[in-house]
């Protein structure tokens, strides 16, 4: 049986595996302007579970687009897939850095719907990867090419 709340704790620990990073568009926590969410990969809303297995860092961007979705469109296919799940998915499997690592691109059905849904591009994420890719700060050592 799973708790409701999210202990301190646990979000140490959460936080802790996902090195401070969004284990979506890969933003780092020490440089975000709001702060990052404990999220329910599975929403409680579909019966998701406050686990350390369900859950993930996510900024509060991915966190707001996430909402309660677990499946979204891919644009090229047009078929319904499921969204990335940290837990199961390796990130590079179904995502890459553009050559100038500003862009996240989706590989896979599901790196293209996840891209899409949770705006992973945004315009303030992108101006962010550019200034720390210029000192050397971006992308984070487990999410490079």
């Amino acid at each position: 049986m799973s708790e409701t709340r999210v202990s301190v704790a646990l979000r140490r620990v959460v936080a802790d595996r996902a090195r401070d990073c969004c284990e979506y568009c890969c933003s780092q926590a020490r440089v975000a302007s709001t702060a990052f969410s404990i999220e329910h990969i599975i929403p409680k809303a579909r019966g998701g579970e406050t686990t350390l297995e369900n859950l993930a860092l996510a900024c509060q961007g991915c966190n707001n687009h996430t909402f309660d979705k677990i499946n979204a469109r891919d644009s090229v296919s047009g078929q319904m897939v499921p969204l990335y799940h940290p837990r199961r998915d390796l990130w590079r499997m179904h995502f890459a850095w553009s050559i100038d690592f500003d862009l996240i691109v989706g590989l896979t059905p599901i790196g293209r719907a996840t891209t899409e849904t949770l705006r992973l591009n945004r315009a303030g994420v992108v101006g962010l990867r550019r200034l720390l890719y210029a000192i050397g700060e971006h992308p984070p050592r487990d999410r490079e090419r």
